[in-house]
C-alpha cells in the first residue's frame, strides 16, 4: 500500500494523482463549499489564542485549497501574525500548493521538521489524511488473529495467505467481539508516525477529520473489513485492490478509538464528534454536508489538546 500510493516514481500520490472530477479523484469537503474551512478557521483561531501559539500546521494539504480558505477566514490581526506550515511528501501536490498559496507557507517533509521550525508550539489539523496511511490486515481464525500477507505470481495475479499467529500491534480492534472470519485493518504506520513527533509537541491543539468510526461500530456488517480501491470512480474490493498499483487510490476507514489510544500519553481533553455537529454552527441547515446518512455522519472529527496546553477542547 505504501509503495502503491507513495513511491516517488510510480506511486498514485507522487505521480499519477488526477484532478478532481470526471475521470479523476472524488471531491472532498473543501471543494463542496466553505463550511469546512469556516469551521476549521474558527477552531484554529480559538486554539491559537487559547494556547498562545502563532504556528498553524496542516498535514497532507492536498492542493492547498483548504489552507488558503482558512487563512482568508482568520481575523485579520491573527492572519497577519499566523505562521502557516504545510507537511507534504508529494512533489506534484507541493507544486500545486505553491501555485495557490505562493511563498506564504513553510513546507516540510515531515511533522518533526515542522515542529522543530515552530519550536514545538503548534495548532495542527488534517483532513482525510489517516485513511491513506498503509494498513496491516488481520483475520480472526480459530487459532486467534492472523496477519494477511500478499504474494504476486509470475502472471501478476495477487494471492492472499495468513501468517502463523504472532503478537499483534496495539489496537482496539482486537478487543471487540468479532465472529470468526472477520477482517480488520490497523493503521499501524500512522501510530508510528504519531509516536515520532508527539513527544516533541509542547503545546497546542490537534484536529483530525476523516471517515471512519469508533471501534465498537467500525466493522458492523463489514466482515471483509473496510479496505478498498478506487479507479475512475469505481470501487474495487477483494483481490481487485491489488490490481494496477500506482494507478488507483487505496484507502481504509479510520478507527478513531485507536487514534485516541495511541496519542493518549501526549494528549488530553479529547472530544469526538460527527462532521455534521462540527459544521452546524458554520453553515445553513440545508447544507448537504450536514446529512447524517452522508458525509455528515460518515466523517468524524477528533479534537485533542497537547497535555501542556491548559485550554480545554471546545
Amino acid at each position: 500500500m505504501d509503495r502503491a500510493l507513495n513511491d516517488p516514481r510510480e506511486g498514485y500520490y507522487a505521480r499519477r494523482i488526477l484532478p478532481i472530477g470526471r475521470g479523476g479523484d472524488f471531491t472532498t469537503a473543501p471543494m463542496m463549499g466553505h463550511a469546512l474551512s469556516r469551521a476549521i478557521a474558527g477552531w484554529a483561531g480559538r486554539a491559537m489564542q487559547d494556547c498562545g501559539c502563532r504556528h498553524l500546521v496542516e498535514i497532507g494539504p492536498g492542493e492547498g485549497v483548504l489552507a488558503a480558505q482558512i487563512l482568508r477566514l482568520l481575523p485579520w490581526r491573527q492572519r497577519f501574525r499566523t505562521k502557516l506550515h504545510l507537511v507534504e511528501t508529494s512533489g506534484v501536490l507541493a507544486a500545486r500548493q505553491k501555485e495557490i498559496l505562493g511563498k506564504r507557507p513553510q513546507w516540510h517533509a515531515d511533522m518533526a521538521a515542522a515542529l522543530a521550525s515552530a519550536g514545538g508550539d503548534a495548532v495542527i489539523y488534517s483532513n482525510e489524511l489517516v485513511d491513506a496511511f498503509p494498513v496491516r490486515r488481520f483475520e480472526k481464525t480459530p487459532d486467534g488473529w492472523q496477519e494477511i500477507v500478499v504474494a504476486i505470481d509470475n502472471s501478476g495475479r495477487a494471492t492472499e495467505s495468513l501468517l502463523p499467529p504472532a503478537p499483534s500491534p496495539a489496537s482496539s480492534a482486537f478487543t471487540q467481539s468479532h465472529p470468526l472470519g472477520q477482517r480488520v485493518e490497523i493503521h499501524d504506520s500512522y501510530r508510528r508516525q504519531l509516536e515520532s513527533w508527539l513527544p516533541s509537541w509542547k503545546s497546542g491543539r490537534l484536529l483530525t477529520i476523516d471517515y471512519g468510526s469508533a471501534a465498537d461500530s467500525l466493522y458492523h456488517r463489514r466482515p471483509a473489513g473496510t479496505v478498498r480501491a478506487y479507479s475512475f470512480h469505481q470501487r474495487l474490493d477483494g483481490l481487485a485492490i491489488y490490481q494496477n498499483p500506482g494507478r488507483q487510490d487505496l484507502t481504509a476507514d479510520v478507527n478513531f478509538t485507536d487514534l485516541q489510544l495511541w496519542s493518549e500519553p501526549w494528549t488530553s481533553a479529547g472530544r469526538l464528534t460527527t462532521l455534521a455537529d462540527f459544521l452546524r454552527p458554520h453553515t445553513s441547515p440545508e447544507d448537504p454536508l450536514l446529512n447524517p446518512d452522508g458525509v455528515g455522519g460518515a466523517f468524524l472529527v477528533l479534537d485533542q489538546n497537547a497535555r501542556t496546553c491548559g485550554a480545554s477542547a471546545q
